[in-house]
């Protein structure tokens, strides 16, 4: 009965302390000095997409998407009391801070980068394919050869051309390129993704859908011959009067514009279609 007992014991041991030391408190944290007349800036290694601070006595915005500002709403705090927790969680990871007061300026943090030893391991159900994968998959798709020739469109002396179309997981990368034959550098005011209907009548009212791209691999603005980019976009299925677009303007005063229609045939039928080259070493 005894050796039972003691048994049962040394399995409780063994379940229940991993469990406790998973637990963690503010003084456990990495600490972080803050002053209210110093902004602190934080940086993470991939986008952030959600950040809780724990009290109102610390405001903060998220400028870009992997940097986080904080900073005291006012000063009167004594030395080392803590203001706030704040939680920054990103794709792949989670981390804390104690956002400590400080009356000394010059001891408050302005800068911080997570360190890979502060990021709790974290899989974030929103997010399927972290934008470190998709940056690494569009790239190896933007150096890739073209398979697909028949579907182009021109305007303005200008060729934009579907390269490839790659489904990996939830998503299809459009490798699509722009041939500029003028002597015009072309300055880039925005990509657009949209589904719409293949033919406009006065008659009927053209809908449109606009679609947010979870990827634009090329962030370059200006080109004057040769342009080729990746965009990535949410996997869908369309009916066959609708079409897939992707639109390219140009900024003012010229203003030039050119769109590329992908028929959902297209999708299907072609030989590009597939995961294969991501499996290619």
């Amino acid at each position: 009965m005894k050796r039972n007992l003691l048994g049962i014991m040394l399995l409780a041991s063994i379940f229940i302390l991993p469990e406790a030391k998973a637990q963690t408190t503010y003084e456990e944290m990495e600490r972080l000095t803050v002053n209210e007349e110093v902004t602190t800036v934080i940086t993470a290694s991939e986008p952030v997409r959600f950040v809780d601070i724990s009290t109102d006595k610390v405001i903060g915005d998220q400028p870009i998407d992997n940097i986080v500002r904080l900073k005291p709403k006012e000063g009167g705090h004594e030395d080392g009391e803590v203001l706030a927790i704040v939680t920054i969680v990103t794709e792949r990871y989670r981390t804390q801070y104690a956002l400590l007061y400080t009356t000394r300026v010059r001891e408050a943090v302005t800068d911080k980068e997570i360190q890979l030893q502060e990021r709790n391991a974290y899989h974030n159900p929103a997010v399927s394919m972290s934008t470190v994968e998709m940056t690494r998959f569009a790239r190896r798709i933007w150096n890739s050869p073209a398979k697909i020739r028949n579907v182009a469109t021109k305007a303005h002396r200008m060729t934009m051309r579907l390269n490839n179309i790659y489904a990996v997981g939830e998503y299809f990368f459009i490798d699509f390129s722009i041939e500029n034959r003028t002597n015009i550098r072309f300055d880039i005011d925005e990509i657009r993704v949209k589904l719409a209907d293949k033919t406009l009548t006065k008659a009927t009212n053209a809908q449109v859908i606009e679609l947010t791209p979870e990827l634009v691999l090329e962030t370059g603005k200006t080109f004057r011959h040769g342009y080729r980019n990746v965009v990535v976009v949410r996997k869908m299925t369309f009916p066959n009067d609708k079409v897939l677009t992707i639109e390219m303007t140009e900024k003012q005063i010229s203003g030039r514009a050119i769109s590329l229609n992908i028929d959902y045939e297209d999708v299907l039928s072609t030989d590009s279609f597939s995961a294969s080259l991501l499996e290619e070493e």
